[in-house]
């Protein structure tokens, strides 16, 4: 791993590998109602959506997102567009799939794959988010506070760190892409946004000092 070229330290390194797995909810999967795949810039989640819906822990699949600034160039008919065609390629039949195409955020997400799938008749009392690795824990937050009569679990592409960092190309993009999904853990709750949630010491420590060095392109105004 060439952390060097990008000023990456070693120290900067274990505590962004810190934050990477506190991140991951590491739930156990069993079959659930229905799995919605998070729009974003990682077709990854296009793809693991398609194993587990092969792997027959759920019949249907809701894929959610518009665009965004960083996805407009990679999927310039909608992220949801996009990963539902990936999916179809890799063997998951398209009535099997639900398409929610114009959230723009995480709250957005949920809010309207759930309309989505009430307008189809479902009512699900269990949901499988499939997200990048590292937003598992605030789709977890953000979906219990906005859909919390149902049992929520996560999924994400199985990679490590190292492997994941190396399929995006970017390492302080990475690393800040860490530090504002942590931020929004953090800050999301008050402003009723997500359940809140508890961040370790160690974590938040680790969180604090990447920001002093500058790891901050993905913060928000708090």
């Amino acid at each position: 791993m060439s952390n060097d070229q990008q000023g990456i330290t070693g120290d900067q390194w274990r505590q962004a590998k810190l934050i990477w797995d506190y991140h991951q909810m590491r739930h156990e999967l069993r079959p659930v109602n229905v799995a919605i795949g998070l729009g974003s810039h990682d077709l990854g989640v296009a793809a693991h959506s398609a194993e587990l819906y092969r792997s027959g822990l759920f019949p249907t699949l809701v894929f959610t997102g518009g665009n965004s600034p960083t996805t407009a160039e990679v999927f310039p008919r909608g992220e949801a567009v996009h990963f539902r065609e990936h999916a179809i390629d890799l063997g998951v039949p398209a009535e099997a799939i639900l398409l929610e195409p114009n959230a723009t955020n995480t709250g957005q997400n949920i809010t309207l794959s759930r309309e989505v799938l009430a307008a189809a008749g479902i009512t699900p009392k269990s949901v499988l988010l499939v997200s990048k690795p590292y937003m598992e824990r605030r789709s977890f937050a953000t979906a219990r506070k906005l859909w919390p009569d149902v049992e929520v679990l996560c999924a994400s592409e199985p990679l490590e760190f190292d492997d994941y960092v190396k399929s995006i190309g970017d390492e302080k993009l990475v690393l800040d892409m860490l530090v504002g999904d942590l931020q929004r853990v953090i800050e999301y709750p008050r402003l009723g946004f997500a359940i809140e949630q508890e961040v370790p010491e160690d974590v938040h420590a680790a969180y604090e000092s990447l920001i002093r060095n500058g790891f901050t392109s993905r913060l928000i105004a708090s």
